[in-house]
């Protein structure tokens, strides 16, 4: 035999090196190409069309109302169905009767199906991440001010991986052809629930998962102040505690793993757990201030910094200035309260300036909403500072340029002139509904005769047959008292000591002045109209 005959002798073979992560992530790929959330991404993201783009193309390009509806809408209909999906994904293998098979395998139990739920998870997650982006790049290219805010996605973020979750965890427990339906029928049930349990609970209520800045309307937050992120961040917490707790009991049983296995499955729970009561217990902590949600331990004081921003003034006998976010609405503040301001122009105490704030007061009401308070005249020289914040926009929902400016000159046009002629705050309702002092008779009629010249009290534009109102449903103040509660110059002359002929006759000899006139007699009498000083029959 020679050297080029012999037979090759075989080399030894290469130990591979099987490092212990390799089976979980060769698992989790195989899941994701086989996970049945697969087969429901395209229902989710026509169901992500129909709740949230759709209805946020009909709202002005604000941030603040987007980035409430990614929370609210979106999660209202995504979790029900992503829990029943979990469901259906943790009863995959007791429904098949392959438990004893899967758990002779050599991957332990609980890594196994961590896989499977992180596999479904991930394509719910990137489907939700993706029509948050459209939906932002849409509102970006909008032109809306400011920048995005970033927490009400995170929390539908969490929600995503805590409704899987549990649902996963009940389809372990309870492997069955009906524990799909109930796992979201019954975390539908939760979710719906929740706005009772605000209302009825006030404290430990705010955590619920839909809950954005408590009865905040969308757009009174996030605009003349940063977003406050801390009723977020409780409810971060809270869901990743319950993720964390669903997911770490299914490692609790024997046959999840070995001791370490189940000893770090059980801290895990704990953690869980631990994590959801102390967000429920911050969440507890929760006041209404003026610009959203406080939670004191989770507060940051920069958040109480005024926003930057140059505002966008209208130039004219009163300038009008407003937030840049509501340059387009301009014209429509003008249309609604420029002819009152122009009549009252000059006189010692009307505003030579209007400038848009941020709302000027918030009140609790009994069944956890707010009332905000209205425009409010003060300094010298006078400025009147005009809050825009929970009243539909043009644009929003069904609202009309039209109704929006009705609406503001029903409601603030009215609070400028009661303030203007000094109608009394307090008990009785600013106004001329409820005028029992006789030192008021003159300033009911003064009202009442500039509410009938500039026509504050017309009626509504003939296409709607109410009031835009306020933004939020019933968490902010209602049309047509204003969301401060105060009542305007429409009420009847019945109402006041006088006669009702008295007070007829001076509405009317008032009202029939010039407008020179009229303006000339206000300059020289006003402030002893406002001091009561004035009789019905000294109105010219």
């Amino acid at each position: 035999m020679t050297a080029a005959t012999a037979p090759a002798r075989p080399a030894p073979p290469r130990a591979r090196r099987v490092t212990p992560a390799a089976g979980p992530v060769r698992l989790l790929r195989i899941e994701l190409r086989r996970s049945p959330m697969l087969w429901l991404l395209p229902l989710l993201a026509v169901l992500f069309y129909v709740s949230t783009y759709r209805p946020a193309m009909g709202n002005p390009p604000f941030w603040n109302i987007r980035s409430a509806m990614v929370q609210s809408h979106t999660m209202l209909v995504f979790a029900p169905l992503l829990a029943g999906a979990g469901a259906w994904t943790g009863s995959r293998d007791g429904r098949r009767g392959m438990g004893d098979l899967v758990g002779v395998t050599a991957v332990p139990r609980w890594a196994g199906q961590f896989a499977t739920w992180a596999a479904a998870t991930i394509w719910a997650e990137l489907l939700y991440l993706g029509g948050v982006g459209v939906l932002y790049g849409v509102t970006a290219q909008q032109g809306a001010w400011g920048g995005p805010p970033w927490w009400p996605v995170a929390v539908g973020v969490a929600v995503v991986a805590a409704s899987c979750a549990l649902g996963f965890a009940a389809g372990v427990r309870l492997p069955g052809r009906f524990t799909a339906g109930l796992a979201a029928l019954v975390v539908f049930l939760a979710l719906a629930g929740g706005a009772f349990a605000i209302q009825d609970n006030q404290v430990y209520g705010q955590i619920w998962p839909l809950n954005v800045q408590g009865p905040f309307p969308p757009d009174s937050y996030g605009i003349f102040y940063p977003y406050l992120p801390d009723l977020a961040i409780a409810q971060l917490m809270f869901l990743a505690g319950l993720a964390a707790a669903a997911l770490g009991a299914l490692g609790l049983p024997a046959a999840a793993g070995g001791r370490w296995l189940r000893g770090a499955a059980a801290a895990v729970t704990v953690a869980g757990l631990a994590a959801a009561g102390t967000a429920t217990g911050l969440a507890g902590t929760a006041r209404v201030e003026a610009h959203g949600m406080v939670i004191p331990a989770l507060h940051d004081a920069a958040s109480d910094r005024p926003a930057r921003y140059t505002p966008v003034c209208r130039p004219g006998t009163v300038p009008v200035c407003l937030q840049p976010a509501y340059r387009s609405f301009m014209p429509e503040v003008n249309a609604a309260l420029g002819p009152l301001l122009g009549q009252l122009a000059g006189l010692p105490v009307a505003p030579v300036r209007v400038t848009q704030v941020a709302v000027t007061t918030v009140q609790s009401t009994p069944g956890n909403g707010i009332n905000f308070g209205g425009p409010v005249i003060r300094g010298r020289p006078a400025v009147l500072y005009l809050p825009l914040a929970g009243v539909s926009l043009p644009g929003e929902g069904h609202t009309s340029a039209a109704q929006f400016a009705w609406f503001l000159r029903d409601q603030y046009a009215q609070e400028i002139v009661n303030e203007l002629v000094g109608l009394p705050a307090g008990a009785v309702a600013i106004g001329l509904n409820q005028v029992g002092n006789p030192g008021h008779a003159a300033q009911f009629a003064v009202a009442r005769a500039l509410d009938q010249v500039l026509n504050l009290t017309g009626p509504p534009p003939p296409n709607d047959s109410s009031a835009p109102g306020p933004a939020g449903g019933d968490n902010a103040g209602s049309a047509p008292t204003g969301r401060s509660g105060r009542a305007g110059p429409g009420g009847t002359a019945s109402d006041a000591s006088s006669s009702p002929g008295q007070m007829q006759d001076a509405v009317d000899r008032f009202a029939a002045m010039s407008v020179a006139a009229r303006h000339a007699w206000l300059g020289t009498h006003l402030a002893a109209l406002r001091a009561g000083r004035i009789a019905l029959s000294e109105i010219p």
